[in-house]
């Protein structure tokens, strides 16, 4: 990673990314959790996210469409014309590592995005959507139940602390 990468990057964790978001115009709500390699694209006031929303790293939300490139080559008629859509995302909501959100798509609350999904349509309330196009795989409900037995309960544990309980856990 260069010099000016790191730096910028060193700044915005300072900052926090949920305010850099905000001061480029993205309506943010509370709770949320923007990894600093996560882009709201070139339009970020046309993006709208929810309270409780993690959006993990090389996360990429796109509000415009680049194909309009190849129509500006095609017609002069199309010389300056670009193709613009928001997306919104619900409240508590995963965006997975890698994950990709095209323009005009609207995630709903209790969502699950998996990692390198690329969402090219709209993902229902309550849904886990994974894969290239993502497609619903199941509910959030499904999920929970899947997972209940497995679930550990970490969080208020010291680093230290979860490593010993991991370690003796999977080893």
């Amino acid at each position: 990673m260069g010099i000016l990468r790191r730096v910028k990057n060193r700044i915005l964790r300072r900052k926090g990314m949920v305010s850099y978001w905000r001061s480029q115009g993205a309506k943010i709500g509370e709770g949320c959790d923007i990894h600093v390699n996560a882009t709201l694209g070139s339009e970020p006031y046309l993006v709208e996210i929810g309270n409780h929303v993690r959006i993990n790293t090389n996360v990429h939300i796109l509000t415009h469409d680049g194909g309009v490139w190849v129509l500006r080559g095609m017609k002069p008629e199309y010389a300056d014309a670009d193709l613009f859509a928001p997306v919104k995302i619900g409240d508590n909501v995963h965006i997975g590592t890698g994950a990709m959100i095209m323009p005009g798509v609207t995630i709903g609350s209790n969502c699950i995005i998996g990692c390198d999904a690329v969402v090219t349509h709209d993902v229902p309330t309550g849904s886990v959507a994974v894969g290239v196009p993502a497609r619903v795989i199941k509910t959030i409900e499904a999920y929970e139940e899947k997972n209940r037995d497995r679930l550990v309960h970490t969080k208020s544990m010291t680093s230290k602390e979860k490593r010993e309980f991991l370690t003796k856990r999977f080893r």
